[in-house]
């Protein structure tokens, strides 16, 4: 049986205005989106990935004027899973879960509109577009340190198969004359990201079997290792032949398109042997747009308004007015003491209180702080920071010390967890990082204080995060970090007792500045 509402009302006027509804909802985790492709070089591609897609979309525009089905009721379905997303991002500050579901939400209304054959026409331009989406910032830094070290590694291995005595220590190649370290620009990331959507298009375009295809879109990865290893290992031998000066220019140069372009090369070479032991077709007449076929339609399509259309104009209203809602609650604030009055003399520690920019400040998003170096008679030092966040919506919520290091040229060169036990027995977990910049090496300790929980884990602090947005309303908490120097020929154990001496001093004060 078929239910139409005002049957001379057509059907795709309701599809366009839940599309408006649909970006409205959906408009805060969008304009962070595109403001990820400005600010970083790795996400730049993704300007272009919505015009590939709608582009693929005109490809289809013969199968998807044939494809049109029945309304499936199963897209109000994908739009309810897309608005508890929805509602996720907008209490978490996770613009991963709106941005994705954004994507879902997409499928929703297709299938509302044409049924499953319309979405299966759809549905690849659709999926495309999760290239263009950005990992969370501390995902992407566990990401660039990783491939700076195996980046760094390969490296070493090219130089001494090519004869040169090197010492990897971090992420410092040492050639004994002089010195190359591998920064967070040479991880690689610049590169692979761009060429995961590439890749992607490639296999797309590939008539083969679906082996092959996979195998041409996974390849992409040690493609891209391999050759920025390649690039680290070049630089170094350029660098020992002609000097230091040569080393910014050079990796200035070829890190760009040249890089690019040799990944392309590589890729092709790839098709041209696959090829060689299958089809033997030339490498230019199987890179080439397939043409769809049209889907046979699943139904009988609607042309008056639709009942599930107008059910899921109505879903992504109350998504829309959810969002708002959750968006503009008022928090609970629990009484607590300014991070100003934090104790400058902790036992036999004593502190010079410091202070950031107030660029840094308004950037990081935090109501309340405080930053100081600590000190004892026999001269170990402590830096301790705690940034206080009064509400962790919208985006704001604590930077990552994995995310916030490289920024200032340090390189993360060992990331782990550690436990010990504090004065009062009470276990502690911290995420413990070992960071170089040059010769230099500092010892990192830093935990999430959140609402009565000490959390050592980012994903974990966004669970808890959601759950008492819910329960308690209360999304407040802070950021603890303590770094000491590592001293010349000082062991990192050495810097371990240090900071944990400390730690067990000032986590029992700070209760009443950071509230359960």
């Amino acid at each position: 049986m078929k239910l139409h509402t005002k049957p001379g009302f057509p059907n795709h006027w309701l599809f366009l205005l839940a599309l408006a509804v649909l970006l409205m909802a959906h408009w805060g985790g969008l304009v962070e989106l595109v403001g990820r492709w400005y600010k970083q070089e790795e996400y730049g591609h993704g300007f272009f990935l919505p015009l590939i897609s709608l582009w693929m979309l005109w490809q289809r525009r013969a199968a998807l004027r044939t494809s049109m089905g029945a309304p499936s009721a199963w897209g109000v379905a994908l739009l309810l899973l897309s608005g508890a997303m929805l509602v996720l991002g907008e209490v978490t500050a996770i613009y991963l879960a709106i941005q994705v579901g954004f994507l879902v939400a997409l499928a929703g209304l297709v299938l509302c509109y044409g049924g499953r054959s319309l979405l299966r026409v759809t549905l690849l331009p659709i999926a495309f577009l999760l290239f263009a989406i950005p990992l969370p910032y501390f995902v992407d830094s566990q990401i660039s340190w990783r491939l700076q070290l195996l980046s760094s590694n390969l490296g070493v291995d090219v130089l001494r198969a090519m004869g040169y005595a090197v010492f990897l220590e971090g992420n410092i190649i040492d050639f004994g004359s002089y010195k190359l370290q591998v920064i967070e620009a040479c991880s690689g990331l610049r590169y692979l990201y761009p060429l995961l959507s590439i890749g992607f298009l490639m296999a797309y375009m590939y008539p083969a079997a679906l082996r092959w295809r996979v195998l041409l879109f996974v390849s992409v990865v040690p493609i891209t290792v391999l050759t920025n290893s390649l690039r680290i290992a070049l630089t170094g031998v350029l660098v020992g032949q002609f000097g230091s000066g040569v080393a910014d220019g050079f990796l200035h140069y070829f890190e760009g398109w040249v890089i690019f372009l040799v990944c392309q090369l590589i890729l092709m070479g790839e098709i041209m042997l696959i090829e060689r032991y299958t089809l033997r077709r030339h490498v230019l007449d199987v890179q080439q747009f397939p043409v769809v076929a049209p889907v046979l339609p699943s139904g009988v399509p609607v042309r008056g308004a639709d009942w599930r259309m107008a059910l899921a104009l109505a879903v992504l209203g109350v998504a829309l007015a959810g969002a708002w809602m959750v968006g503009g609650r008022v928090e609970e604030q629990p009484a607590r003491t300014t991070l100003r009055t934090f104790p400058l003399n902790l036992g036999d520690w004593q502190a010079q209180e410091s202070s950031l920019d107030i660029e840094v400040e308004q950037a990081l998003g935090f109501e309340d702080y405080v930053l100081a170096d600590y000190r004892r008679a026999d001269g170990d030092t402590v830096n301790f920071y705690v940034a206080y966040y009064a509400s962790q919506r919208k985006g704001v919520s604590p930077h990552s010390p994995q995310v916030c290091i490289p920024g200032g040229g340090w390189v993360i060169s060992q990331l782990d967890s550690t436990r010990f036990a504090l004065n009062d027995g009470t276990p502690m977990e911290v995420v413990r990082v070992v960071i170089d910049k040059g010769s230099s090496r500092q010892l990192v300790y830093y935990w999430f204080e959140q609402r009565g929980r000490r959390i050592a884990n980012e994903y974990w602090m966004k669970w808890y995060l959601f759950q008492d947005a819910l329960t308690r309303n209360r999304t407040d908490g802070a950021l603890v970090r303590a770094v000491s120097p590592v001293q010349p020929g000082e062991d990192t154990a050495a810097a371990d007792r240090r900071i944990q001496d400390f730690i067990r001093l000032a986590v029992p004060t700070l209760g009443t500045f950071v509230p359960y």
